[in-house]
């Protein structure tokens, strides 16, 4: 059996990489993502060269700028995630960009906007994730006294939560099989005090459609991840063909095992490039280092120091957020180099480190590197802002793990009444398949 996975709101692909960790666990367990659906230009490349290695633009060397054009003016693309991209901008780009774009399109899969995705145009899925926007739901939008969150019929970015009742919706009104789980993971302010009413409201709704609800608080630094990112995941499992005692199982067993536990005590060492013998990570540790100013001293000295020169404290990084030469950030590392007298004797965190704070390996983020198209003399696909904005978008692989070895194992052994917990308790990241 192979477990099927719909990836909405896909980014660079957390789900699909945590799946990939299990069945390196578990070389017997098959899964295959047959659907991403993802609007952000860099986040579907990323996604594609994270997951698929380098891409064959040698596949469109017959295309002709025009027919790259016409093929992408069909999807509603974003350059930076919040708007669309504006009239003309596909023609301003070049040859190579658009085939690249085309590439990430139809090697993922991706149907791109999800207000236009239908229930007939997906497949038949075990699971569907959807870690929709939080722009509207985070601290930064409270500052900025947006307020809109996720109302229903308000045409804001994280009211594409409701995309996906409608899309459940449909599944219903064709008669399609809906799928057995729903993930969904955001910022914890969805539970907070001006957003719980409209949180509950989707949970009814799904509670109409026959799941049961399942919502935690996960902090990354319980699962083996040193830095403090608390974010609330809803499990979604579909139980209107389930007996009385099955429900009951699957409650009992989402109790046992405790996802919020607190075992873990992650440091920093392994997560920080700080050896600047490696010319790779000198350089990277320079363009991440600010111009010293006053502003910058002032946050300096606000921030959280997470090694000084070649030796890690044992400090957990903060939240990473889509931009780190700011306050609050993750943190910073006095990097006792000499990088001139206009730079700042701290740096911040390199986009390498946060894609490992985010649960990537360095492989991951090392083919970002060295499959990263140039677009122009002096520009690539992928910026050092770009590469830090995806990390901080994404999802902590390994909470997203942990999450699905439990699916896994109430989609194949709960459900079909073979289920030991004591099995279970003494080997949980070894799947058992049962017959």
């Amino acid at each position: 059996m192979t477990f099927k996975i719909i990836e909405t709101f896909s980014g660079i692909g957390a789900q699909a990489k945590a799946f990939k960790n299990i069945q390196k666990k578990n070389p017997e367990f098959n899964y295959k993502v047959l659907t991403t659906v993802e609007w952000e230009i860099g986040a579907m490349y990323a996604y594609d060269l994270i997951h698929h290695g380098p891409q064959d633009l040698s596949l469109y060397e017959k295309s002709s700028k025009e027919n790259l054009i016409s093929f992408l003016e069909q999807y509603n693309l974003s350059a930076d995630g919040k708007q669309p991209l504006k009239k003309g901008a596909l023609k301003r780009m070049s040859i190579e960009k658009l085939k690249a774009i085309r590439h990430s399109i139809e090697n993922t899969n991706n149907l791109v906007d999800i207000s236009t995705v239908h229930s007939q145009s997906l497949p038949e899925a075990d699971l569907l994730t959807y870690s929709f926007p939080c722009q509207d739901l985070s601290i930064s939008s409270y500052w900025h006294k947006n307020f809109s969150g996720i109302a229903k019929g308000i045409e804001n970015r994280s009211g594409l939560l409701w995309e996906i009742e409608r899309i459940l919706k449909e599944y219903k009104k064709y008669d399609q099989k809906l799928p057995r789980f729903l993930l969904m993971e955001n910022v914890s302010a969805i539970q907070g005090p001006l957003h719980l009413a409209n949180f509950e409201m989707w949970q009814k709704e799904l509670e109409r459609l026959g799941y049961l609800n399942i919502t935690y608080d996960l902090n990354a630094s319980n699962f083996g991840i040193p830095q403090n990112r608390t974010r609330t995941f809803m499990i979604s499992i579909f139980k209107n063909d389930l007996t009385p005692l099955q429900i009951g199982k699957i409650n009992e067993f989402f109790k046992l095992i405790n996802l919020e536990r607190l075992t873990d005590n992650p440091t920093i060492d392994n997560f920080l490039r700080l050896d600047y013998s490696n010319s790779q990570y000198f350089k990277e540790a320079l363009m991440s280092t600010p111009n010293d100013t006053p502003s910058r001293r002032k946050i300096g000295a606000k921030s959280v120091r997470l090694a000084d020169g070649q030796i890690p404290r044992n400090n957990i990084a903060k939240t990473i957020t889509t931009k780190q030469d700011r306050f609050p950030n993750a943190g910073i590392v006095i990097h006792k180099q000499d990088f001139g007298s206009k730079k700042m004797d701290y740096r911040n965190l390199t986009p390498r480190e946060t894609f490992l704070l985010m649960g990537f390996d360095e492989s991951d983020f090392q083919r970002l590197l060295d499959y990263n198209l140039s677009i122009s003399s002096s520009r690539k696909m992928l910026s050092n802002a770009k590469l830090l904005k995806l990390s901080g978008n994404s999802i902590v692989v390994n909470v997203l793990e942990e999450i699905f070895y439990a699916l896994i194992t109430v989609n194949d052994s709960i459900l079909q009444n073979n289920f030991d917990y004591l099995q279970y308790k003494q080997a949980p990241h070894k799947l058992v398949r049962y017959s």
